[in-house]
């Protein structure tokens, strides 16, 4: 047990000490709660910050279990990067633990970055656990759509400008000069996507509206019976003869997803498997929000063509 003692302290202090290196050279340290924000976040910030996340990308970002190693992260952070519309909200979990003021929900520190976002699939009816994984405030998936870029980022700099004013001026030249490059990028996807423009995919999971929707996409479907409730063989069934009847040619699946059972559906219904990265890191080479656009983009634009 002294031992166990003795070594906890020893990672904290050399955490703190890494922190405390950090704040000496000026830099704001960040904690952002899944990848694309720290990807966001290290545009904007550039080399006045120092990003961490608390999630992977090839993990189901609703299901994150929270760990010590959170609290630790969040405890010298001075500002806290959140998605909102409750797609992380585990993380509350995680700031009561770390003891740190910067990071407490009302704090300029703690930056939620779905403000000012045009919101998809907000719930009409009163929501409850039948309906499966519904999200009462609508879907939060919308850091899949590269047009919101600019309400995303945007929102990092106000953020971040509250932390440290003096850097306002840097955070929006990083900013411009990232929307330069995602504009130039934008013109090529949009390109790409107009031959395959109307064509309607099935999705494992109801996460990509937002990316289908900014490309002119159509969702016929889902895998799930109900948002992350497995679906029942008469679900499928029913699922299979819809995409045969509409000639869906793509199954959307993303990496937690169970891909045995995307494959098995795709191939009775004539369609393809298309693996997707719902956030940057989940697939390999999408190390980057504007990547894992791309991989995006080009993957399922290919799977779609004749």
């Amino acid at each position: 047990m002294r031992r166990w003692i003795f070594a906890l302290f020893a990672i904290v202090a050399a955490l703190t000490l890494t922190a405390a290196g950090a704040h000496a050279a000026g830099k704001l340290r960040v904690v952002a709660t899944i990848p694309d924000l720290k990807a966001l976040t290290e545009a904007v910030g550039g080399d006045l910050v120092d990003v961490d996340t608390l999630s992977r990308g090839t993990v189901n970002a609703h299901e994150m279990e929270v760990r010590p190693s959170m609290m630790l992260k969040l405890r010298k952070a001075d500002a806290l990067v959140e998605n909102g519309l409750e797609l992380d909200m585990w993380v509350d979990v995680a700031v009561q633990g770390a003891n740190n003021a910067n990071v407490v929900r009302g704090a300029p520190g703690v930056i939620d970055i779905s403000r000012g976002i045009s919101v998809l699939e907000v719930p009409s009816v009163r929501v409850d656990r039948s309906m499966g994984d519904v999200h009462p405030l609508g879907n939060p998936h919308y850091s899949l759509d590269p047009g919101l870029a600019p309400i995303i980022t945007q929102n990092i700099v106000d953020g971040l400008s509250r932390v440290a004013p003096e850097h306002r001026t840097t955070f929006e030249h990083n900013r411009q000069v990232f929307l330069g490059q995602l504009d130039q990028h934008m013109a090529e996807w949009t390109k790409i996507m107009e031959p395959v423009k109307g064509s309607k995919v099935v999705v494992y999971h109801p996460q990509w509206i937002y990316f289908l929707a900014r490309f002119g996409l159509l969702e016929a479907g889902w895998v799930e019976d109900r948002p992350g409730i497995p679906p029942s063989p008469q679900h499928l069934v029913r699922l299979v003869r819809k995409m045969k009847d509409e000639g869906v040619k793509a199954l959307i699946y993303a990496p937690w997803n169970d891909q045995k059972l995307a494959t098995r559906v795709a191939e009775e219904a004539g369609a393809k498997t298309v693996l997707l990265a719902q956030m940057v890191g989940g697939v390999k080479g999408a190390d980057s929000y504007i990547s894992a656009i791309d991989y995006n983009v080009k993957t399922l634009a290919k799977a779609l063509r004749p």
